[in-house]
């Protein structure tokens, strides 16, 4: 596959949506993942990342404008031991509970499926970062709310430098139509603040909202994050 450019990827998309990176450091000593968030409606925008234990969450940056939490107050990132777990949803919860009982990280989105936000059925998208790194994403037929099409890719031993890019939607548009293909294959620097300014710089400016960033020793599991929040 080939490595594509995330700043131009970013740069020549106005609306991917939320979107989720996982990979490794150049010198092979951290994992990494990232999670952006974007919005067009004031609703969506009206949202910052907060810490939350190990993980993050979404909360409304002010509350008498917060009209509907079902689909954008949630958990964005939890731990499970050495699992860190992003997502763009209340899927984070069900991935959580679903590991912690021993199941499968495919086997806990089987009871989940797209959001109902239809038309654009936003995809669920989803990654488990530990020593072989997932991603999920749950999408619509098609647009068709009559079927939900699942599709898991597996990373095992992840080769320094390199990440994976998923996210929501294709391109902008009405409806939004969903993402597709494989995760896209990326390069991931070895310094946390250098890809943080990458990736917030690339996002366009009226739609983005927060973005997260982790990197973690894989030797000693200490990590370091970084927040950005539109909204301050």
């Amino acid at each position: 596959m080939e490595m594509l450019s995330l700043e131009k990827e970013l740069k020549e998309n106005s609306y991917p949506g939320r979107g989720i990176g996982i990979g490794r450091s150049a010198d092979g000593k951290k994992a990494v993942t990232a999670y952006f968030i974007m919005g067009r409606s004031e609703n969506s925008r009206n949202r910052v990342f907060v810490e939350d234990g190990e993980g993050i969450r979404t909360q409304a940056f002010d509350p008498s404008k917060l009209t509907d939490p079902s689909l954008i107050i949630y958990a964005p990132v939890r731990v499970l031991g050495n699992k860190t777990i992003v997502t763009n949803g209340d899927q984070t919860d069900t991935i959580y509970e679903g590991m912690d009982h021993q199941l499968t990280f495919e086997q806990s989105l089987r009871s989940r499926e797209f959001e109902p936000d239809g038309p654009n059925y936003t995809p669920r998208i989803s990654g488990v970062m530990h020593v072989e790194n997932g991603m999920s994403i749950l999408k619509s037929n098609n647009g068709n709310p009559d079927a939900c099409n699942r599709y898991t890719f597996a990373y095992e031993n992840a080769i320094a430098g390199e990440g994976h890019f998923i996210h929501t939607y294709k391109c902008d548009g009405n409806p939004l139509p969903s993402f597709e293909g494989e995760p896209k294959l990326v390069a991931i620097p070895d310094d946390m603040d250098e890809f943080a300014e990458l990736l917030w710089n690339s996002l366009n400016e009226d739609n983005k909202v927060s973005l997260f960033v982790r990197y973690i020793d894989i030797e000693t599991g200490k990590y370091e994050s970084k927040i950005i929040n539109k909204n301050k």
